[in-house]
């Protein structure tokens, strides 16, 4: 069975390519309509598939996101604000299933399982050679695979800066915050002797404190769960090195290697144990929950103070997956292998941890799918908190890490820090950091003649390298008791204070060439670093002979620091993954300059280092969320992130102005006084996730919950629309936490029009939710350049404030649509992004061919080879199997010079039929291989015929072509032209493409000829709704019936449940009038001859006076009729489904459209129809308690979110129901994924009903339902497009319109398509 989205088209968008129109590319979905083509899944790449490790992962779902539906198998998903409980007998039972699918798809290659992943993903490391790799990649059973990849760490004052004594406040003080929160922290290790780790012996007796079990280490939280883990021991790490504070330590080093570990003696060390040899995960361990009030220290001996975490009360778990190699003078063998760091985030999320920093990251982020991406959301849909780094390559563009929405990603900031003052002739003052300065009182004073290095280079050495203070540059003599100027470059900072302190100098100043970070490294000398808009004038100083600085400790210049400033190596936005429909990193907070805990071995004094990089940025941020799950225990981890988001406050540029620029600092500074306290959230979790998961593209697991979504729509604090093409429209859903009333307002947004309904938003109750929509117009901004601002809800007691961020592009255009015939034409539409001309060019028509046909029984494939050449537009695969029952998969693989697979395309549904899109291949050598996974019911082989089509440019078969030949509109505007073609040949397929003026937005235009056309239709019909009523019921029951249902024909929502129930029952579903049975309707009842009636509602919709004629009609009248729409859907599923049903679809009652399909699927699979009020923020208890009654475990819901709100789709949810949502981008539309979803070919018939009308198709909706047939939906002159494939889909049974020519014209009736 296909999945709900699996034909749909998008709307492609693109900016300028060529000068003339100054316009270029981009993608985005903004609809959803009908194709032949499945949405692509991203391409593996294979050319790394070498023997090695490999992240296998599988289609179904993991522990954490599984939410019932399989045989015997209840729900393991956390529900509401539950943590995981991963040792329920619903869990092991679950983990069992897991682990036995993993077992069969490894043993089928002859691979050994290293490690089993159940809970975070569905999925398994094992060392594999590249053929297994490759094998592994064509089984339908595997989503995805990963060779392992080495990754790498990317690396006080701060506390004052973020006030966390007020936030410790905030909580009941320095002892509450964190309390009850357990930080799990991947990394290098850690230095468990560090005061900053101190803790007190494990005891054995239970209670608020920490305690051993055995050897396990249980904690109970403060969410009412239990922390249950272990203390591994190793190289210089015992069981007695856990304690109150660090509560679970572990290491992972399968996937890196134990023979690639550097030794114990060597600088830094490494230990084969928890120990941390280098470091990095000391600091950014003991920076999110070391213990407060620490003093430290300087590896010089300066007294900095104290330090504390910033959750001083937090629990720590340390999971080490980073090792340092052999070689100590290169960072080179030194890394994280992500088959560990997958494996840790399992075990952490099993132990039980609430929050998880990572400070680990491999470069700029090129998707949202990658094995660490997908482990942690699986732990987010746990429950877990996660803090990611956002990478240290800034300051360019796109150079981020870590983009997925499911966890926080930090930019690093400086903040005002250890400072010193160089003061110059005349007591002019320069500000710059130090901690070798010193500060304590008396100390003594810092003095002496100040020169420029590259001017005292030594004989025979370059000036340029001695201006560097290169090793060796500098003349001794020169350089004796004097002050030196160092350039900054090349070399080690702390090299050149060495290089100035060996050539005799006293102190030293490093200037930074161009503006930089200010680093606090602990230098031999007395050194003050200072930024680049100083050196002119300090370079003036140290070259004017005779000229004496000091040094004073503190910034005594005058000059306020500037801050918080983004560092200039903290990665930037927008990341290229997926579109740019998500604004990335998240927030900012303090990465520049950061003491923390250093290493040490087991018999050595602990040490502190002073480290920059977004690894020192994202445990703050970790720590702030353990202050927050402190305080709110059962907060979601979309909520932390919302409160972080929507409080934070702008960066500052270096000149000291304010920046908003939300590719560098997300949503801002964290602000520490506001975020426990947001007033308004933004929630989302694993439906939201995945439906922005398959609005990319991905192809999920049918069972997976989620319905596509625009990325732009998914449900997070900031709002980013990648390509906007004249207009769009977003939505978001606040959830408040306590009643108020927000007026909104929009800044910045330059040559952006945006407009926010409503403007207001009133919240009676902590917990309501309320949605508003943000449309987006193009108002002169240019094209392909971002612009940005912010939108922000204020009340009286909170601000509440977004980033948005648009990229104006100039046009928007269906991916796909069909045409039919040898002669015809096909309209297409779509949206400008621009004021004036856009050439369209018509490439194609191109033939389908036939590559192969072949059958087999299970498992059996077949490889055929393709030659594509230099230019092709685009080749298209098609996979048709004989027995629709079966179920066959497709790969391309394109093949080096080698003849060795490079890159996998992959279609793998639960389908007979396949089809594979390669756009713009790369010229060369491809194999297709179709496989046979499972034959049909009959058990018989399987036969299937494999065609493919290449379109190049320019014109090829039927003068294709467009009419117009350009669209000529203004931004915003929607256009509308005609792909026509003739002279094709009959029973045939075409494929042509319409490009757009330069871009590289393209529309498909399939064609089919001959045979492939629809059957010709039959009309349904009477002079009114209540004839065209008999003439369905004279179709579908020429003999009578034993059971006749009766609703009002002038008010919809009491048919549209009761045409289920007349399914169920055998009988037609007829309309009356509601204050008198028309005549024709008494005379097909008595034709009929029931011996029972059934009126469905109450006296207001059907009449005494009816119920009185109908008396006369049948032996038994009964009368289902509720109080309301809502009360009487009830009581109809309750009087034709007595015995209950597993199925249930839940329908909007205050309008027709989205339900009027659902009669015949809902009675298809003896599924009642329940009404609800759409727009509530959550499900009402009237139907929760009939759902309880029914049974229900698979609810069916119709319409998107402006229809039927989120907040019931997740109360359906969190009730433990399998929740589907069918949304299409219309109510046709609707109707299709409905129809796709629960109908199989070959079927009786289609009918098609007026989607303007609801009278046809409620009559219809009962026969359908009742002989196993779809109803679609139709405009009056034209149907959707996906009807024509859904006849194909459906081996083309006769087709039946509901209704005259005035409700189906007869262009209806000849398949005209709807633009």
């Amino acid at each position: 069975m296909s999945t709900l989205n699996s034909k749909r088209v998008r709307l492609r968008s693109g900016i300028a390519l060529t000068t003339a129109l100054a316009l270029s590319a981009g993608a985005s979905v903004l609809g959803a309509a009908a194709a032949s083509a499945a949405p692509p899944q991203p391409p593996i790449d294979t050319s790394g598939f070498d023997s090695g490790r490999y992240i296998v992962v599988l289609e179904d779902d993991a522990m954490s996101t599984y939410r019932g539906g399989l045989p015997n198998l209840a729900r393991t998903a956390p529900l509401g604000t539950d943590d995981i409980d991963v040792d329920s007998a619903a869990a092991n039972a679950y983990a069992a299933h897991l682990e036995t699918q993993q077992a069969e798809v490894a043993s089928g290659i002859g691979a050994q399982i290293a490690t089993n992943l159940t809970v975070t993903m569905n999925g398994f490391v094992a060392d594999l050679s590249a053929e297994q790799a490759l094998e592994l990649a064509r089984d339908s059973r595997v989503s995805q695979i990963f060779p392992d990849e080495m990754l790498q760490i990317q690396a006080s004052p701060a506390n004052e800066y973020l006030d966390l004594e007020g936030l410790w406040s905030q909580v009941g003080g320095v002892d509450e915050a964190g309390a009850g929160v357990v930080v799990g922290v991947l990394d290098t290790g850690i230095a468990p002797e560090n005061p900053l780790f101190a803790g007190e012996p494990l005891g054995t007796t239970p209670g608020a404190e920490p305690y051993l079990d055995g050897d396990a280490i249980v904690f109970d939280k403060g969410d009412g769960s239990q922390f249950v883990g272990a203390c591994e021991t190793g190289s210089q790490f015992t069981a007695e090195d856990c304690s109150t504070k660090i509560i679970t330590a572990r290491y992972y080093v399968d996937g890196f290697g134990a023979d690639n570990i550097g030794t114990e003696t060597q600088e830094p060390g490494e230990y084969l144990s928890p120990r941390d040899g280098d470091g990095h995960g000391s600091h950014t361990a003991s920076t999110a929950a070391g213990n407060a009030e620490v003093a430290v220290t300087s590896a010089g001996g300066a007294d900095l103070g104290t330090m504390s975490g910033v959750a001083p009360e937090a629990r720590i778990a340390a999971y080490k997956v980073c090792w340092s190699g052999t070689d100590p003078s290169s960072t080179d063998d030194d890394g994280c292998a992500t088959s560990d760091s997958v494996a840790a985030i399992e075990q952490a999320v099993i132990d039980g941890v609430d929050v998880i920093n990572f400070s680990i990251g491999g470069g700029a982020a090129t998707s949202v799918a990658t094995a660490t991406d997908v482990a942690f959301l699986g732990a987010a849909a746990a429950g877990v908190f996660v803090s990611v780094s956002a990478g240290n390559s800034g300051p360019g563009a796109s150079t981020l890490d870590h983009a997925a929405p499911w966890y926080t990603t930090v930019a690093a900031a400086s903040i005002p820090n250890y400072e010193a003052t160089v003061v110059l002739p005349g007591d002019e003052r320069v500000p710059g950091g130090s901690i070798t300065v010193p500060m304590e009182e008396g100390a003594p004073e810092i003095s002496g003649p100040f020169i420029y290095a590259g001017d005292i280079a030594a004989d025979g050495q370059d000036p340029a390298e001695a201006a560097l203070c290169l090793p060796g540059t500098l003349d001794a003599a020169e350089a004796d008791g004097a002050i030196v100027l160092c350039d900054r470059g090349v070399n080690a900072r702390v090299e050149k204070s060495q290089v100035v302190a060996d050539a005799g100098g006293i102190a030293a100043v490093l200037v930074n060439v161009t503006p930089g970070s200010i680093d606090l490294d602990d230098h031999v000398i007395p050194t003050i670093h200072v930024d680049a808009q100083y050196r002119d004038q300090l370079l003036a100083a140290a070259q004017t002979p005779g000229t004496v600085v000091s040094f004073e400790a503190g910034n005594t210049s005058g000059i306020e620091t500037v801050a918080p400033v983004v560092a200039g190596f903290s990665s930037r936005g927008p990341a290229l993954a997926e579109g740019s429909d998500v604004i990335k990193p998240d927030v900012a907070s303090p990465g520049v300059g950061i003491i923390a805990a250093g290493p040490n071995p087991a018999d050595g004094e602990p040490t502190y280092r002073m480290l920059s990089g977004t690894s020192m940025a994202a445990p703050h941020v970790a720590g702030l969320g353990a202050i927050y799950l402190g305080a709110h225990p059962n907060a979601s981890p979309a909520e932390v992130k919302s409160a972080l988001m929507t409080t934070a406050t702008d960066t500052r540029n270096l000149d000291g102005s304010v920046s908003t620029d939300p590719w560098a600092q997300g949503a801002g500074f964290v602000n520490t006084q506001s975020m426990l306290d947001a007033g308004l959230v933004y929630e989302n979790g694993t439906a939201d996730w995945f439906g922005y998961l398959r609005g990319l593209g991905y192809v999920l697991p049918d069972s997976w919950v989620g319905t596509p979504m625009d990325p732009s729509d998914l449900n997070i604090a900031s709002i980013a629309v990648g390509s906007l093409a004249g207009t769009q429209t977003v939505t978001r859903t606040v959830t408040a936490l306590e009643a108020g009333s927000y007026a909104v307002s929009t800044s910045g947004m330059s040559g952006i029009d945006v407009a926010v309904s409503p403007s207001t938003l009133e919240f009676t109750e902590a917990g309501q939710s309320l949605s508003y929509e943000v449309t987006f117009t193009t108002a002169g901004a240019e094209l392909g350049a971002w612009t940005s601002g912010f939108l922000t809800w204020t009340s009286s007691e909170h601000t509440v404030r977004s980033p948005l961020a648009v990229k104006p592009v100039a046009v928007a255009a269906p991916e796909w649509v069909e045409g039919m015939g040898t002669v015809g034409q096909t309209p297409v539409s779509g949206i400008s992004g621009i004021d004036g001309s856009i050439p369209l060019e018509a490439n194609g028509l191109a033939p389908f061919q036939l590559l192969g046909a072949d059958g087999g029984d299970a498992g059996d494939y077949f490889q055929y080879v393709v030659e594509i050449p230099e230019g092709e537009i685009a080749h298209y695969f098609s996979l048709d199997a004989e027995d629709d029952t079966a179920d066959h998969d497709l790969y391309v693989l394109r093949l080096n010079d080698a003849g060795t697979p490079v890159e996998q395309f992959t279609a793998a549904t639960g389908s007979a039929d396949e089809t594979l899109l390669l756009e713009d291949p790369q010229a060369g050598t491809y194999v297709a291989i179709a496989e046979v996974w499972a034959t049909g019911e009959a058990g018989a082989p399987s036969n299937f015929e494999l065609d493919h089509v290449a379109v190049g440019t320019g014109q090829q078969e039927g003068s294709f072509r467009t009419e117009p030949t350009s669209i000529d509109d203004t931004v915003g505007g929607h256009f509308t032209y005609t792909a026509m073609w003739n002279g094709l040949d009959t029973n045939a397929e075409y494929l042509g493409v319409v490009g757009y003026g330069g871009t590289d937005v393209r529309t498909f235009v399939h064609v089919t000829t001959g045979d492939l056309t629809m059957p010709t239709p039959e009309r349904l019909e009477g002079d009114d709704r209540y004839e065209t009523a008999v003439a369905i019921s004279q179709h579908g029951f020429p003999e009578g019936a034993d059971v006749v249902y009766v609703a009002s024909g002038q008010k919809f929502p009491d048919g549209l449940a009761a045409a289920p129930a007349a399914a169920r029952e055998g009988g037609p579903l007829l309309l009356t009038q509601g204050g008198a049975l028309p005549d024709v309707v008494a005379e097909e009842i008595e034709r009929l001859s029931p011996e029972r009636i059934v009126i469905v509602g109450g006296e207001p919709s059907v009449a005494p006076a009816v119920a009185d004629e109908l008396e006369g009609l049948a032996g038994t009248v009964d009368r289902v009729g509720g109080a309301d729409r809502y009360e009487t859907s009830r009581l109809i599923a309750q009087y034709a489904f007595e015995e209950g049903s597993a199925n249930a679809f839940v329908a909007t009652g205050r309008n027709y459209p989205d339900a009027l399909s659902a009669g015949a699927a809902a009675g298809s699979i003896d599924a009642p129809i329940l009404l609800v009020d759409g727009l509530r923020d959550g499900a009402d208890d009237a139907s929760v308690a009939e759902l309880d009654r029914l049974g229900a475990e698979n609810v069916y819901l119709l319409g998107d979110q402006n229809s039927m709100s989120n907040g019931i789709e997740l109360d359906f949810d969190l009730l433990g129901l399998v929740v589907h949502r069918f949304a299409g981008s219309d109510r046709y539309q609707t109707a299709v994924l409905v129809n796709q979803e629960m109908f199989d070919g070959p079927v009786p018939a289609m009918y098609l009903a007026s989607g303007q009308k609801f009278p046809d198709a409620l009559s219809a909706s009962a026969l359908a339902a009742a002989e196993g047939s779809p109803l679609y939906l139709a405009k009056p002159t034209c149907i959707n497009s996906a009807i024509v494939t859904e006849s194909l889909r459906l081996g083309q049974p006769p087709v039946f319109l509901l209704g005259s020519e005035a409700t189906l014209s007869s262009a209806v009736e000849e398949y005209a398509i709807c633009p």
